[in-house]
C-alpha cells in the first residue's frame, strides 16, 4: 500500500468519526454512502432458462415434470416475450407514421384550413375573416354577429341562407363605422329561425397554417395556425387556397 493511499484511507476513517464537538461535527463534510443501482424487475429470456434449468435439477427423479407441462411453460414464456416484442414494433411503427404524417402535412404550410372553431385571427396581412355557417334546413335570413376577444359586439350583418347546408360568410374586417379593427382574435356568431324558433348555428373559420409540428403518436401531426395556436391535423375540415 502506498503512502498516499494510507493518507486517504486515514482521512476517510476520521471523517466518519465524531470529534466530540457538536459544532465541528455539524459543519464537517459528511461522507456519502454509495447507493446501489436499482435492479430491473423484469425477467429476461436468460432468467427464464436459468429458472427452468434449476427446476429440472431439483425435480424428483421418480416424479419428473410431464412433457406437456414443460411445453406449456415454454409456450407461455414465448407468448409473453412475443407480445413484448410486438409492443416495441408498434411503438416504432407509430413513430414512423407520425413522422411521415408530419412530412405530408408540411405541404399545408402557407395554405388555409377550415377548423371547427368560430374564432379567427385578423391582422394587417389578413384583414378579412372567412368562415362557414352550417344549417340543417334552409333559412331565408341568417343574422351574423362579429365579437372581439372580450365578447363586445363589433358589427352585425345578414347573409342569405335559403340554400341551406354550408353557407360561406365573409367579414371584411371593418367595424360598424367602416373602420378597420385592431389586430386580434374575433368570433363569428350566427343565428336564424328554424321551424319558428331562433337558434344559434355552428360556425367554422379558416386559418392560415404557419408551420407543422411532429406531435405524438396519440395526437399525430399538429398544424400551427397564425394567431390561434395548434390544432390536430385530424380536426381539419377542409383545405382552401392561400
Amino acid at each position: 500500500m502506498s503512502f498516499l493511499n494510507s493518507i486517504s484511507q486515514a482521512s476517510a476513517a476520521q471523517s466518519t468519526q465524531s470529534t466530540g464537538n457538536p459544532f465541528l461535527d455539524s459543519v464537517r463534510l459528511q461522507t456519502k454512502e454509495a447507493v446501489p443501482e436499482a435492479k430491473k424487475q423484469e425477467l429476461t429470456q436468460e432468467d427464464f432458462f436459468a429458472l427452468l434449468s434449476q427446476q429440472l435439477s431439483m425435480q424428483d427423479p421418480f416424479k419428473p415434470v410431464e412433457n406437456d407441462q414443460m411445453i406449456a411453460q415454454m409456450a407461455s414464456f414465448s407468448t409473453v416475450d412475443g407480445i413484448a416484442n410486438l409492443n416495441d414494433h408498434i411503438v416504432n411503427l407509430n413513430t414512423v407514421m407520425t413522422s411521415s404524417q408530419a412530412l405530408q402535412a408540411s405541404g399545408l404550410v402557407g395554405q388555409k384550413v377550415l377548423i371547427p372553431s368560430a374564432s379567427g385571427h385578423v391582422s394587417t396581412e389578413e384583414p378579412n375573416l372567412h368562415g362557414v355557417i352550417s344549417t340543417s334546413k334552409p333559412i331565408e335570413t341568417i343574422m351574423v354577429r362579429i365579437e372581439d376577444a372580450k365578447g363586445q359586439l363589433v358589427k352585425t350583418f345578414s347573409v342569405d341562407g335559403s340554400d341551406g347546408g354550408n353557407i360561406d360568410v365573409n367579414w371584411d374586417g371593418l367595424d360598424a363605422e367602416g373602420k378597420p379593427v385592431a389586430e386580434g382574435t374575433y368570433t363569428i356568431k350566427a343565428s336564424g329561425r328554424i321551424d319558428g324558433k331562433a337558434e344559434e348555428l355552428p360556425v367554422s373559420t379558416y386559418a392560415h397554417v404557419t408551420s407543422v409540428s411532429l406531435g405524438t403518436a396519440a395526437t399525430g401531426a399538429i398544424l400551427n395556425l397564425r394567431g390561434i395556436g395548434g390544432i390536430k391535423l385530424s380536426d381539419v375540415l377542409a383545405v382552401a387556397e392561400s
